[in-house]
């Protein structure tokens, strides 16, 4: 049995979901969060690189 603590969930207890489902404070969908818990560390790894690049885009463009 796979131990759901392989890869530690990216949750900082700021949860707000956006118009299109993703939460503002892990950058998780909604589907990605429910899903978590049941997920492979493969398939984790693969939502924690999406919540990063959905953190990154959202991040404004810090000049100088």
């Amino acid at each position: 049995m796979v131990n759901s603590n392989d890869v530690p969930s990216p949750c900082v207890s700021i949860c707000v979901l956006d118009d299109e489902d993703i939460c503002q404070g892990c950058f998780r969908s909604a589907e990605e969060i429910t899903e978590w818990f049941m997920e492979t560390p493969e398939r984790k790894q693969e939502i924690l690189e999406k919540a990063i690049a959905r953190r990154k885009e959202s991040s404004p463009i810090r000049l100088g």
